[in-house]
């Protein structure tokens, strides 16, 4: 099969899926790991004093927000790969 023969009905209406759900989806958890991220970094900072629980709390934060960064960058890998695969320009 040609990988430039695809259905224009069954491309549109992907794409359309991918840009109107997927895309936002995507970045509103992108967002909520940055934000995640910078908690972590701001608590970290402002408890610079204390030991124990508040520090570990806060790396916690750091760490997971920067696991989160990461998967939503596999994300968008991921739908680019799709896109390319069945002949559908990427959302972005």
């Amino acid at each position: 099969m040609n990988p430039t023969a695809v259905n224009t009905a069954v491309a549109g209406s992907l794409s359309k899926i991918v840009s109107v759900i997927v895309v936002p989806i995507v970045e509103l958890v992108f967002a909520l790991a940055v934000v995640f991220f910078v908690w972590g970094a701001a608590g970290l900072i402002l408890n610079k004093d204390a030991t124990g629980d508040k520090r570990k709390q806060s790396f916690d934060h750091i760490l997971w927000g920067i696991i989160g960064m990461f998967i939503m960058i596999g994300c968008y890998g991921i739908i680019r790969i799709i896109a390319a695969t069945i002949g559908v320009s990427a959302p972005f």
